[in-house]
């Protein structure tokens, strides 16, 4: 059975919502200072079905007519109301929105061993970037490069050039790696040959070191046997 609406509390919810929603967005730069507030009252307009009162057919319903562009903000300050436990919640407009996020993530998991502390602490001082590896590393048990999406503009008669490039790497590195990984390839092997002869031995080095770090482990392997075995054996490859 729904739960009986309460007209009045669902009026003054709905009100506090459509009025958070409107100060944001003729508040760009402080945008996301109210999220907390807007994720306890859709968790409150969940539970209460309070959409009813405009007649809408369900709580989604309500999300498409409130978020039109993405519902999946509205979840994510839900998700952060209902995981974050409430003494920490009064601190969590101080780190914004995206690192409560990733704070929540650790929270649902963590249940009452979470150390809310602890991590308010990292989410102050560390970059949103920093704070979701450090996540990343403590949800997985894996350490992942922070990563962003780079643009440039290629006119039409570079672009051919372009994917047959990215398409010959990765047929000859045999690895289904993303074309990101292809491009990073592509780079260090022309910046090892600018460098070969009278260039900069620091960035040869760090091009060769980029080329080692994907090898397999019996290249790896194959490579220090080679380097231990003097210079003649490498010279000759």
């Amino acid at each position: 059975m729904p739960p009986k609406l309460n007209h009045e509390r669902a009026q003054v919810v709905l009100d506090k919502i459509d009025q958070i929603l409107a100060w944001e967005q003729g508040k760009d730069s402080e945008r996301d200072t109210k999220f907390v507030d807007l994720g306890r009252y859709l968790c409150e307009t969940r539970a209460g079905q309070y959409w009813r009162l405009e007649r809408l057919k369900s709580f989604d319903e309500f999300l498409a007519k409130r978020f039109p562009e993405s519902r999946r903000k509205a979840y994510y300050l839900m998700s952060i109301h209902e995981n974050v436990p409430p003494q920490a919640r009064r601190q969590l407009k101080e780190i914004g929105w995206a690192k409560s996020i990733e704070l929540a993530k650790l929270a649902r998991r963590g249940g009452q061993r979470f150390n809310c502390a602890t991590w308010l602490h990292k989410a102050r001082e560390l970059t949103k970037d920093k704070f979701r590896a450090e996540v990343e590393r403590e949800l997985t048990g894996e350490d992942r490069e922070p990563w962003e999406i780079v643009t440039f503009r290629l006119y039409k008669s570079q672009i051919h050039v372009v994917d047959r490039a990215l398409e010959t790497a990765a047929l000859m590195l045999g690895s289904n790696g993303s074309r990101g990984y292809c491009l990073e390839m592509i780079c260090a092997d022309f910046l090892a040959g600018a460098n070969l002869d009278h260039g900069d031995p620091e960035m040869l080095l760090f091009s060769i070191k980029r080329f080692f770090r994907f090898l397999s482990t019996e290249q790896k392997e194959s490579f220090l046997h080679t380097c231990r075995n003097g210079h003649d054996e490498i010279q000759t490859c």
